[in-house]
């Protein structure tokens, strides 16, 4: 059970956590201000409202993939499945609207269902058959690649229209006045529930959190989407693509803390067996948290299919998965499962690429920026350990 459920998150709660060894997500946010500071210095392109845009389309696709194995990761599972399974998905969807002339929504709801039905799959394998998790998605990342190559075997690859509704997602900008309504929605929202959810707790005689925290909390997610919305407003505007990662993001956080699958999912990944005997279906969950971890893997293939216009041999190779990972763990999710939020997932692939965004613009080999994650990856799981180990004792 996630820990806001018991005792509300104040500042005082984030002191006591930090002496019990739980950084949460200081280091990543430190580690985003080193980083600005540093590319910056070096080139003044990095901080440009041009660049920062780019770096907000960059990141959705990656960063959706990487939810995908945060509902996982919180299991204290694997999944080395998530780059073959959302270039698959991408293609599925690519080739019913292309060639078969399905309408894009229907074609893209038929991806999402592909993604759905193999996560389905893996938790089936894992729970019925009692493989490693490691294995099951092994074979997965083997043999869905394997199915890619296998649709896509006439010319390998398949252009989406430009003009069309699934290319469009990804060269759509909001106007000015959407960009802040939705800034205020957000904030009004964010500033509501925080004090309902106080009422509540005070009603059920549970501990509360100040009166000024919520209107403090909401003050300062409007300085940050307001910064956004001024930098990104200077250049194009703000892009569809990161308001739909943006929801993605919130509605599956809100899932995780106050949802019973949620605090089950969190049960589960913390202790299993202990989870076994409160009454939780533990095969349940894990069967759910598969699906739905394939069915945003899919909505990140079918983003990243969205902004190349095209699928190809290639989609969901190279690095993605790896860079999928890498972000989840960078952001705060524990590979020994049982911590971490969906916040993890934009915090983690905002790191990932600001740091090849900024190595790019130094012309800076690629060699030298792989070495640079995997020494920030390695970091990340050090702090991880630490952390446990100081919490345990």
């Amino acid at each position: 059970m996630s820990a806001d459920t018991l005792v509300p998150y104040t500042p005082r709660v984030a002191l006591d956590r930090l002496r019990q060894g739980d950084v949460g997500a200081w280091p990543v946010v430190g580690g985003l201000v080193v980083i600005a500071i540093v590319f910056s210095t070096l080139n003044d392109r990095f901080l440009s409202p041009e660049n920062l845009t780019n770096l907000a389309l960059q990141m959705a696709a990656t960063g959706t993939i990487s939810l995908g194995i945060i509902m996982v990761l919180l299991l204290g599972e694997i999944d080395l499945s998530a780059g073959s399974v959302s270039g698959l998905c991408a293609a599925v969807m690519t080739i019913l609207h292309v060639k078969q002339a399905w309408p894009p929504v229907l074609a893209i709801g038929a991806g999402l269902l592909a993604g759905a039905a193999v996560g389905l799959l893996h938790g089936l394998m894992l729970t019925r058959l009692r493989m490693p998790s490691f294995v099951v998605t092994l074979a997965g990342f083997i043999g869905w690649l394997g199915l890619l190559l296998f649709l896509l075997r006439d010319g390998g690859t398949i252009n989406l229209p430009f003009s069309g509704f699934v290319s469009g997602l990804s060269d759509t900008w909001l106007p000015g006045w959407l960009a802040w309504a939705i800034v205020l929605a957000l904030v009004a929202g964010t500033a509501g529930a925080g004090l309902a959810v106080r009422r509540a707790r005070a009603s059920a005689g549970l501990p509360v959190s100040p009166v000024w925290w919520a209107p403090a909390r909401a003050a300062g997610l409007a300085v940050v989407l307001g910064a956004a919305v001024v930098v990104m407003s200077a250049d194009r505007g703000v892009p569809l693509l990161l308001v739909i990662f943006g929801v993605l993001v919130v509605g599956f956080d809100l899932v995780l803390r106050h949802t019973a699958f949620g605090r089950h999912l969190y049960a589960v990944g913390g202790n299993a067996e202990a989870a076994r005997r409160a009454g939780i279906g533990v095969n349940r969950i894990r069967i759910l948290a598969f699906t739905l971890g394939g069915t945003l893997v899919a909505a990140g293939g079918i983003l990243a299919a969205s902004r190349l216009s095209a699928v190809n041999q290639q989609s969901g190779g190279s690095d993605i998965l790896l860079m999928a990972i890498a972000a989840a763990v960078i952001g705060g999710t524990s590979l020994f499962g049982g911590r971490g939020r969906a916040y993890a997932a934009l915090l983690g692939v905002l790191v990932i690429q600001s740091i090849t965004n900024g190595m790019f613009l130094l012309s800076v080999d690629s060699s030298v920026r792989l070495m640079v994650t995997a020494a920030v990856l390695a970091l990340a799981v050090a702090i991880d350990s630490l952390a446990r180990k100081g919490a345990t004792r």
